[in-house]
């Protein structure tokens, strides 16, 4: 069984630091605000592909937002 992994806290943070909105993160990583604010609530566990596009988006490497 796979683990569920929630990167809200961290997604919230990284964003904060680079001083964004989550409409500008959003815009950025080619997903939609609400995606971004249901990850950040942890209401979803975002599939790979967007972690991966909210972390280029953001400039870090995707392990910095799943790894604890």
């Amino acid at each position: 069984m796979q683990a569920v992994v929630y990167i809200g806290n961290k997604l919230k943070r990284a964003r904060m630091s680079n001083a964004l909105t989550q409409a500008q993160l959003a815009e950025r990583a080619g997903v939609t605000i609400a995606t971004v604010a249901r990850i950040e609530r942890d209401e979803v566990e975002p599939h790979m592909t967007t972690v991966r596009k909210l972390s280029d988006a953001l400039g870090v490497e995707p392990r910095e937002l799943v790894e604890d």
